[in-house]
């Protein structure tokens, strides 16, 4: 026989101790399904004690080189030896040897015929067949959890209710909760109302749908997404869950906005040289006739009022045509080195006088310390003023400016703060339009040229808005460099 620690293994803690009684070939086949079925599980309950071979002598070693089970050649020599026994399996289905068995085992000895064993078994087969389908069904749960959570992505898993029946681990993140905490809630709660008409829209419909939102963070910043609603049905085709996904579409729909402005300034500069030539001469001649006109003698009232409405026209609409040649022109002209905080104060110096009346409170924070910027000086101080004159046209009824400069990721910073009406998040999307204006007066471009500036310049405009709390606006100007000029390195 081979090593007795596999017969200790199989039959040691056992609840079950069995003998076997069976003839050669019905042991063996019994043994070799019975091992190949049984699951791990099985198999630390039940323990093969020994095996009898009633009237079997011929080749016994095969089966105990095989197995190292102990032989016996008579089932009751198998019973003496091995007391434990408390089942036998009869292997064999001959009627005479179970009629046999059930008359003269003991009475703590449980009978197992072998259809009864067969039977048995194939639940054993059938355990086995659940458990790989456990196990496969899991790996599979974990694979897709996984990918899900993975994906930079917002899903919610809802029922047609628009409760949270599940979610991946993106939505948990951006709210700080656990899982748990967010599965019971509404897709309102997690996404926000729009999220919401794209649900009723797929409920209704029974049909995917796609739609835009915008929303504003705790930092007053514009937040752009796009959700995605898919229909979940069941095998009759109706539609029982909600699957919402919303991605973050913020970056691209910047970039967007930015390829469309250059598209119209590009079309603006087109139109600027016809506007030069065919629309300004003709405009000289209204003006000069006009003025002509007015210093003619024995004209009534009437007429000079309509005369000097046609010049207030005439230099209202020059005034607008100067500020589209002006919004053409490169603005790098004339750079050169400029202290950011020198510009400010000369500025507000002028800008700040009669902000007492307007119950308007200025409050500089220039940092000592702030880098030199290249750029148009003029151009410079035409923004700041832009900015101020938006924010106070923003508190009519008075409040907090805040001008601050100050150095930021490589940046000088120049931002200007009040604590006006704010901005509604609909409108951001065309402040920085050219020609678009919300006061219902002007040309439109202040907001355009400061960030036609900055693009020139190589710096950045930033704007954070809280509807009744205020706006901020932040120009960022790249510093002037510790470098020497070139014709200094090639003298030296």
């Amino acid at each position: 026989m081979l090593d007795d620690t596999i017969t200790k293994d199989l039959s040691a803690d056992k609840q079950y101790s069995i003998g076997v009684i069976g003839d050669i070939p019905a042991l063996l086949a019994f043994w070799e399904m019975f091992r190949d079925q049984a699951n791990d599980a099985v198999l630390r309950e039940i323990g093969i004690v020994a095996a009898a071979l009633p009237g079997q002598n011929a080749l016994p070693g095969i089966y105990e080189q095989a197995h190292g089970i102990p032989l016996h050649k008579t089932w009751q020599g198998m019973l003496e030896d091995h007391p434990e026994i408390n089942m036998v399996i009869e292997a064999t289905g001959r009627q005479t040897l179970q009629s046999e068995l059930r008359t003269n085992l003991p009475a703590h000895v449980t009978l197992v015929e072998r259809d009864c064993a067969n039977f048995f078994i194939r639940l054993l087969t059938s355990d086995k067949i659940w458990v790989a389908c456990k196990l496969d069904l899991m790996h599979t749960q974990t694979m897709l959890k996984t990918i899900i959570d993975q994906l930079d992505e917002e899903i919610l898993f809802l029922d047609l209710e628009g409760t949270i029946l599940g979610c991946n681990k993106t939505v948990a993140d951006r709210l700080g909760s656990p899982k748990r905490a967010i599965v019971g809630g509404t897709v309102e709660r997690v996404f926000g109302p729009d999220e919401a008409k794209a649900l009723e829209k797929t409920i209704k419909t029974g049909q995917s749908s796609e739609s835009t939102a915008t929303s504003v963070d705790h930092e007053g910043r514009a937040h752009y997404h796009r959700i995605y609603t898919y229909p979940i049905s069941s095998e009759e085709g109706q539609v029982t869950h909600i699957v919402a996904m919303r991605r973050d579409i913020t970056r691209r729909t910047h970039l967007e906005q930015r390829l469309q402005q250059s598209e119209k300034l590009a079309s603006i500069g087109e139109l600027s040289t016809y506007i030069a030539h065919e629309i300004r001469n003709p405009l000289f001649s209204i003006s000069g006739f006009a003025n002509s006109l007015m210093r003619s003698e024995g004209l009534d009232e009437k007429t000079t009022e309509k005369i000097q409405i046609i010049l207030e026209e005439s230099k209202r609409l020059d005034k607008i045509l100067k500020s589209i040649m002006n919004f053409t022109r490169p603005t790098d002209a004339d750079a050169r080195e400029m202290n950011l905080n020198d510009a400010v104060h000369n500025t507000m110096n002028v800008m700040g006088i009669g902000f007492d009346e307007k119950n308007i409170r200025l409050i500089l924070d220039l940092h000592p310390n702030v880098a030199k910027v290249k750029a148009n000086e003029d151009q410079i101080r035409q923004s700041l003023i832009n900015l101020v004159k938006n924010s106070v046209e923003a508190m009519p009824e008075g409040g907090e400016l805040r001008i601050e400069t100050g150095m930021n990721d490589g940046f000088v910073r120049l931002t200007v703060s009040d604590t006006g009406i704010g901005i509604p998040p609909d409108k951001r999307d065309k402040l920085f339009s050219p020609f678009y204006s919300t006061k219902g007066k002007g040309s439109g471009l202040g907001l355009a040229m400061i960030r036609k500036i900055m693009d020139e310049l190589g710096g950045e405009v930033e704007l954070v808005s809280h509807e009744g709390v205020g706006t901020t606006v932040t120009l960022n100007l790249p510093p002037v460099a510790a470098v020497r000029p070139v014709a200094q390195e090639d003298a030296s």
